[in-house]
Order: structure tokens, then sequence, then C-alpha cells
């Protein structure tokens, strides 16, 4: 939970900004850039779980695995299941958000570039962006706690 406080002084929207004084607007622009520093921390830690879960399927599989890997895939049922993983941006999924997006691209462009030395063209439809972008709003409202 990312914990923040009320700060109503740093924007002239939101307030009767004639009366803030230059003091109370540097402590609410502090306050501010502490609260962006959480989220991003909370973010980074996201995508740093996410990395450190990666592939795990293939590990907890890897009987199954490596019979589909050896027999060229061919019997797409590994594959399948595998393919569902979030990472993999399954249709189905969601609740997709940007880290999501960032897995699916570290994935693609390291195997590439360890494999081949070459990266294949990504792609991502506009909708699953958009959809990947406004749950990712969503999944930090639901982790920021107000308090006075």
């Amino acid at each position: 939970m990312i914990i923040i406080k009320k700060s109503p002084t740093a924007d002239s929207r939101c307030c009767d900004a004639k009366n803030v004084s230059k003091e109370t607007l540097i402590e609410s622009t502090r306050l501010h850039i502490r609260d962006v520093y959480r989220s991003m921390d909370f973010l980074g830690q996201l995508v740093e779980n996410a990395g450190f879960e990666h592939d795990r399927h293939k590990l907890e599989t890897m009987d199954a695995f490596h019979k589909a890997f050896t027999g060229g895939f061919i019997d797409e049922t590994w594959w399948n299941e595998h393919k569902k993983e979030r990472h993999h941006l399954p249709e189905n999924l969601e609740d997709v958000n940007l880290v999501d997006v960032l897995e699916h691209i570290c994935d693609c462009v390291t195997a590439g570039m360890a494999r081949t030395g070459k990266v294949r063209p990504l792609t991502i439809s506009n909708e699953k962006l958009q959809k990947a972008f406004k749950n990712t709003v969503n999944l930090l409202i639901r982790n920021i706690k107000v308090e006075d």
C-alpha cells in the first residue's frame, strides 16, 4: 500500500492559489515528488517480481516442456498452456497492465538477442495497450491510501 498525504495546495485547479505561500507550495511539491517516487517504486517492485517469476511455468513443467521442445512443438498442448501466462498477453487477460507489457517486451527482446542476435517485430494492439494503461491506473488507485 502506498500511503500519501492529502495535499490540496499543490494544484491551482483545486485551491485558492492566491492564498498559497511559497513555503506551502514548496512543501506540497516535495510531498508530490515523494508520492510519485513511492508510486514508481511500487510499480518497480511489480516489474522486479515479474522478472523474478518469469517462465516459472517452464521450470515447473520441465518434463512436458522438454517433450514438446524436442518434438518440435507438434503437440501444442504444452505451448497452449504456456501462452496463458500474463507475459504472453493472452486475449482473455482482462486485467492486463503495463507490467505485463514490459515483461513481454523484455522476454521477446532478450530471447531474440540471446538466441539469434535478432529481434522479431513486436506489435500490440492499441486496444490492448489502452486496456493495460487503464488497468495500471486502476492498479495504482487501488493501492494508494490518502491520509490527512
